[in-house]
């Protein structure tokens, strides 16, 4: 549009300025990728530097114990991670492999013994269990401020009450990717997609401490592309590949998608379409590369946390 400062009449056609375009046949741009590997790469170095620290003050490394049961590929790798993790760092790295037979009271002998050890800081028992032990059960038997993985339920209480201390390890990720957009969270709209223990529910008491107002949706929530739409936080741990349709992304939302799920074709892949996802929203995280790797990062930052917690 022109403006005339005169009372004349505005020759529209009298102008060198190109036509203005019809907005709607403007491509968005496509969403900046949120760089897990990269950010959870400071959060390591930054554990490293004040190990380091304590090293020099004479102060011993913090300790990690982690307990494997059973021989699943997955969870092998999982662990080689936080084992590598730890040597990067400079922790003390104690590994427990148990067969997938052991009985779940000798895996709470084990616990209770590593309780009282003074130079363990953390304990992480790696899930899933064999189907002879009940997961609960063991997670409540580690201490709470030894739980590193921020699973026992005085931790996700604490959490619930606005006083965190040993926060679930990829929910804490999460937020400290979100850090990284540069973006403020007070009052915007987010939308969780799944509840399990583990992320769901943790990550919503993550974005209600932020300020955000939450919603989380479940296996029973009807009209899911409605409540995924109207989310300007969208963060998805259901992992179903593909669930959330990239239609159903709001404009300009950022899109954390926590699942890793693998095809039949070997090809990883998150619970979000993600190219047609990416070319809605402001910022998303690749899979993989988005939000693994925080997950480690924040163990590790969760260990340094109990020792100093502990004054040791």
């Amino acid at each position: 549009m022109r403006l005339c400062a005169t009372t004349a009449a505005c020759d529209n056609s009298a102008t060198d300025f190109p036509p203005i375009p019809d907005v709607h046949s403007i491509r968005a741009m496509p969403a900046q990728l949120i760089d897990g590997k990269a950010i959870a790469a400071e959060v390591r170095d930054t554990v490293k530097t004040q190990v380091d620290e304590r090293l020099r003050q004479g102060l011993r490394p913090p300790g990690l114990a982690v307990i494997l049961v059973g021989e699943d590929p997955a969870s092998q790798v999982y662990v080689r991670n936080k084992r590598q993790g730890c040597e990067h760092v400079g922790f003390v790295s104690k590994s427990f492999n148990l067969p997938s037979t052991t009985p779940q009271q000798e895996l709470l002998a084990m616990i209770d013994d590593l309780n009282g050890d003074d130079t363990i800081d953390g304990i992480l028992v790696q899930t899933p269990l064999p189907s002879q032990i009940d997961t609960e059960t063991v997670i409540e038997r580690i201490r709470p401020d030894k739980d590193v993985d921020g699973f026992h339920p005085y931790n996700i209480g604490r959490l619930a009450v606005r006083m965190p201390t040993l926060r679930s390890c990829t929910p804490y990720g999460i937020m400290e990717l979100l850090k990284h957009t540069g973006e403020t969270f007070h009052g915007r709209e987010a939308v969780v997609v799944g509840a399990s223990n583990h992320v769901g529910r943790p990550m919503g008491l993550e974005l209600l401490l932020a300020g955000c107002t939450v919603t989380t949706c479940h296996r029973f929530t009807r009209d899911l592309p409605d409540w995924v739409g109207h989310a300007e936080v969208l963060v998805v741990a259901a992992g179903k590949p593909g669930l959330v349709k990239g239609e159903w992304v709001r404009e300009g939302a950022t899109v954390i998608d926590v699942g890793i799920n693998r095809l039949p074709n070997g090809k990883l892949v998150g619970d979000v379409e993600f190219e047609p996802a990416r070319q809605r929203a402001a910022w998303i995280t690749p899979v993989p590369g988005g939000v693994g790797p925080m997950t480690v990062a924040m163990l590790l930052r969760n260990t340094l946390e109990a020792v100093r917690a502990r004054g040791l």
